[in-house]
């Protein structure tokens, strides 16, 4: 009695600020405890399922690469200059560097891997079913998103193989009636490849395509806590609803499981097998054999089947029809079954397109293996990129156009070698910069490596070495070749 006559005294003596403070907390509180009942307190038809952790996966995926590609764009420039050496930067010199730019390249093909197993156990479950049209949506949307991340992330190192790659994908445009030229173009910022072909490749792949995902993805879930759970594919409707969960505690342990085995597999993936880089792009070489990442193989096996006149009913035609039919399943298939053996149509054709794309992949590496002029060009452009990686970083030593003006500027004689050496066309191999290719090594320190007698002896008989990179045996008059070699014992 006499405590509680205390309390009721203290209350009155209480200033009417702090009674306000301790109302408003309280209000908060609730209204905090009511987002987490409504984020867990989700009921899953038939209790929690390992078949449901591949939507949480991805979500996780995406966050895990929103985070790591945050820290490598402090250290990326957009442009054709810098683009590859910012890289080559990231890779060598950084700390943890490679291993966060090889958790975010194994990061991409993790969420094409588990989007396919999304959409499988989707498809499978039958769980667009029933008044799920608009989700199903949103998810081929999502699924698109993803791809087109995948895509315009692939061109950003600006080595060979991210060059002619990304050459090949948008050259497909051309394939659009009407209006492919002007696709390519605007998406190229042009007609060749160059830094404002980098710049918006750029944009989309960090800013435009992530707010979407974003957006999408609210929504996704948004429609998924509207039109609730699935379930499993068959069971009494009484048994099912009294083994009802709720999404907390056991789906969250499902979850976190699986995204810690995300973390594990990348971890060990990015420590022991570290993605590489290869040399520079180089537009000039041709002899270049262009492979995109494993999951467009099979598009790309696909396309070489169709270069003849019926090239857009294969590129285009047929692709879009059977992207039309996945958009459509659900306002297709109107029946509520959803037991897979009990729609065998259905899932025959799924089967069927997912077994085709993976025959198209083992027939494109298969022919690589094979084919005697295929097998030693992959050979020598593997060999390029371990030889690139075992190569000390190599910062940009201000621009070739600064050297080379230097150095004209200093000699009137340079200067004249510098016109030849630009009307034979040497940049095209040694790079505008002058530190090298794929093709041809850098000329930056040939004149403290060679004297004068000795570039001439190299100019006249390349060596082995060079000729297998292109290079011809140098036939100028006297004079012409004289202001070259100076010129070139002037790099130093």
């Amino acid at each position: 009695m006499e405590q509680d006559t205390y309390t009721l005294e203290t209350k009155r003596r209480e200033p009417p600020e702090a009674s306000d403070r301790r109302t408003g907390m309280g209000d908060r509180r609730k209204r905090v405890d009511s987002l987490l009942r409504a984020a867990l307190d989700e009921p899953i038809p038939g209790g929690a399922s390992l078949a449901y952790v591949f939507g949480s996966g991805l979500l996780f995926l995406f966050l895990s690469q929103v985070i790591t590609g945050m820290f490598l764009v402090l250290y990326y420039v957009p442009s054709a200059d810098h683009a590859h050496t910012t890289i080559a930067y990231i890779t060598k010199e950084v700390t943890s560097g490679a291993f966060l730019r090889s958790i975010h390249a194994y990061g991409s093909s993790a969420i094409i891997i588990v989007l396919l197993l999304h959409v499988t156990q989707t498809f499978l479950y039958g769980s667009y079913k029933g008044r799920r049209e608009l989700l199903w949506l949103a998810g081929c949307v999502l699924f698109a998103l993803m791809l087109g991340m995948s895509f315009t992330g692939y061109l950003l190192p600006w080595d060979q193989k991210a060059y002619f790659a990304t050459t090949v994908g948008t050259n497909i445009l051309t394939y659009v009636p009407v209006v492919g030229n002007s696709l390519k173009s605007l998406l190229r910022g042009g007609t060749d490849m160059g830094t404002l072909t980098l710049s918006r490749f750029f944009v989309l792949h960090v800013f435009m395509i992530p707010a979407f995902i974003f957006a999408f993805v609210a929504l996704h879930v948004f429609l998924f806590r509207r039109a609730g759970a699935a379930g499993p594919i068959q069971g009494d409707p009484e048994e099912l609803k009294r083994s009802t969960e709720t999404f907390y505690p056991k789906q969250v342990i499902f979850d976190i499981v699986f995204a810690l085995l995300i973390i594990a597999g990348l971890g060990l993936l990015a420590h022991y097998a570290p993605v590489e880089l290869g040399p520079k792009a180089n537009p000039a070489d041709t002899q270049y054999v262009p492979r995109p990442e494993w999951y467009y193989i099979p598009v790309f096996q696909w396309l070489k089947y169709w270069e003849s006149g019926f090239a857009v009913v294969g590129i285009l035609v047929i692709p879009a029809f059977i992207a039309l039919l996945f958009v459509a399943l659900p306002f297709l298939d109107r029946r509520p079954e959803r037991r897979p053996w009990k729609r065998p149509v259905a899932v025959s054709i799924y089967a069927f397109i997912f077994t085709g794309l993976g025959a198209l992949g083992a027939i494109s590496h298969r022919n690589d293996l094979r084919d005697p002029g295929i097998a030693p060009q992959l050979a020598k452009q593997r060999a390029e990129v371990e030889a690139f990686m075992k190569k000390p970083f190599e910062p940009e030593l201000g621009g070739a156009s600064l050297i080379a003006a230097t150095v004209a500027l200093s000699n009137p004689i340079a200067a004249k070698g510098k016109k030849v050496f630009d009307q034979e066309g040497c940049a095209e191999c040694h790079g505008e910069d002058l530190t090298g290719t794929s093709a041809a090594p850098t000329l930056i320190g040939v004149g403290d490596k060679y004297d004068s007698g000795k570039l001439e002896s190299v100019l006249k008989q390349p060596t082995d070495a060079m000729t297998d990179g292109g290079m011809m045996p140098v036939d100028l008059k006297d004079e012409d070749l004289k202001v070259l070699i100076v010129f070139l014992e002037a790099l130093k």
